[in-house]
C-alpha cells in the first residue's frame, strides 16, 4: 500500500471518526500516535514543516580565504584564474587537511 500524504491521512482519520471510531481505534488503524489523531481532528490542514537552520560546514572558517582568492581572480586574465584544484592546493597549504569535493561545492555556491 503506497504511503499517503498527510492531508489524505487527516481526511481518512476525520472520516473514520465521523463513522464512530474511538481515538484509540484510529491510532491502531492508521498507525499514528494520539497527538496526530488529535491534530487531524482539530484541523483539516497539517501544520507546515519547520525550516531547519543551515548547518555549518568544515569550510566555513576558510570562506574569507576563498573570497579573497576569487576577488583577486576578477582582475586576472582568464587563463591565470584559479581552478578548484589550485584553490584546493592553496588551502591544503593553509589548513593541512580539507576534503576535495567540498572545496568544489563551496566554490560553486560562492561564484553563483
Amino acid at each position: 500500500m503506497p504511503q499517503m500524504s498527510k492531508v489524505e491521512l487527516y481526511a481518512a482519520i476525520r472520516c473514520d471518526h465521523r463513522g464512530g471510531m474511538s481515538m484509540r481505534e484510529l491510532e491502531g488503524k492508521h498507525g499514528v500516535t494520539w497527538r496526530t489523531v488529535r491534530m487531524a481532528l482539530d484541523s483539516a490542514w497539517p501544520e507546515p514543516r519547520k525550516k531547519l537552520p543551515p548547518r555549518a560546514t568544515a569550510l566555513d572558517p576558510y570562506k574569507p580565504v576563498f573570497d579573497g582568492i576569487l576577488r583577486a581572480d576578477l582582475d586576472a586574465p582568464r587563463k591565470q584564474r584559479h581552478t578548484a584544484t589550485r584553490i584546493f592546493h592553496r588551502l591544503t597549504d593553509v589548513a593541512r587537511v580539507l576534503p576535495d569535493p567540498k572545496v568544489g561545492d563551496l566554490l560553486e555556491t560562492i561564484s553563483a
